[in-house]
C-alpha cells in the first residue's frame, strides 16, 4: 500500500508494502501527473488517490503514534495553512484549522531565505518582532524595516518570529506543543517560539495515514 501527503509545496510518499520502508520526498512542483496512491491526504490528495484522509484526522492520528502523553498540542505549520490539534486525558479536546491568517506562511519564509540567499541556522532569534497575521501581507513589514536601515537578515528574522508567535496564539498559547510540517526543520522558526517545542518532523501526517491504514475494515453490509 502506497501513502502520500500531498502538500502545496511538497509531497511525501511511504510504501508500505517496501522492504524496510521509509518516506520520499518530492518537490510538489516536479510530480508526475500520472501518480497514484492508495491512501492520501494534503489539499491536492483527492486528485492523486483511492481514498482520502482529512488532514486534520491524519494529524490526529499521527499524534497519537508518536506522543505517548495523554494532553498535549500539536500543530502542524505547512506551506499553505497552520493546524492544530488538542489532547486532554487521552482524548482529542480541540482543532483547529487556518488557511486565510495562515496564509502561505511557509511558503514564504523559504521564498524569502532563496530571494535574500540566507541561512535559517545562522541567525539568531531576535529581540524584536513584526506582528504577523498573514505571509504574504506580512513582508510589507520586511520591505518598510530595510527602507529604516534594519538589516536584511534582522528584518527577516523579525518578519519570521512573527509568523511563530502567530502560530502559537493560535494554537491556543500553551506552555509546551509538539511541531510539525517541514518549519521543523528551520532552527530560527522553532527557536522564536515563546514556550517549549519539540520537532516532529515532516513525516507525521504520513504516520497518521498509516495508523489509519492498519484500522481494521467495516464489516460488509448484509
Amino acid at each position: 500500500m502506497i501513502l502520500g501527503d500531498f502538500g502545496t509545496s511538497y509531497c511525501k510518499f511511504l510504501d508500505l508494502d517496501a522492504p524496510r520502508a521509509k518516506p520520499t520526498i518530492i518537490a510538489t512542483k516536479e510530480l508526475p501527473r500520472e501518480t497514484r496512491v492508495d491512501l492520501a491526504t494534503g489539499h491536492n490528495g483527492k486528485r492523486f488517490a483511492d481514498r482520502y484522509v482529512n488532514e486534520l484526522i491524519a494529524l490526529a492520528r499521527g499524534g497519537e503514534a508518536l506522543i505517548t502523553e495523554d494532553e498535549y498540542v500539536l500543530l502542524d505549520c505547512g506551506s499553505r495553512d497552520i493546524k492544530f490539534i488538542r489532547y486532554a486525558n487521552g482524548k482529542l479536546a480541540d482543532m483547529g484549522w487556518n488557511a486565510e491568517c495562515g496564509a502561505s506562511m511557509g511558503f514564504t519564509i523559504e521564498l524569502l531565505e532563496r530571494y535574500y540567499d540566507l541561512d535559517y541556522g545562522h541567525l539568531r532569534v531576535p529581540e524584536q518582532t513584526f506582528s504577523v497575521t498573514c505571509g504574504v501581507l506580512g513582508m510589507s513589514d520586511i520591505f518598510d524595516a530595510v527602507i529604516s536601515g534594519v538589516p536584511v537578515a534582522e528584518a527577516v528574522a523579525r518578519f519570521v518570529k512573527g509568523i511563530a508567535i502567530n502560530a502559537y496564539r493560535f494554537a491556543g498559547s500553551p506552555a509546551k506543543l509538539y511541531l510539525s510540517g517541514g518549519l521543523c526543520d528551520n532552527p530560527l522558526f522553532v527557536g522564536s517560539f515563546p514556550c517549549q517545542v519539540t520537532p516532529l518532523g515532516r513525516f507525521v501526517l504520513l504516520r497518521g495515514l498509516e495508523a489509519e491504514a492498519h484500522q481494521p475494515s467495516p464489516p460488509p453490509v448484509s
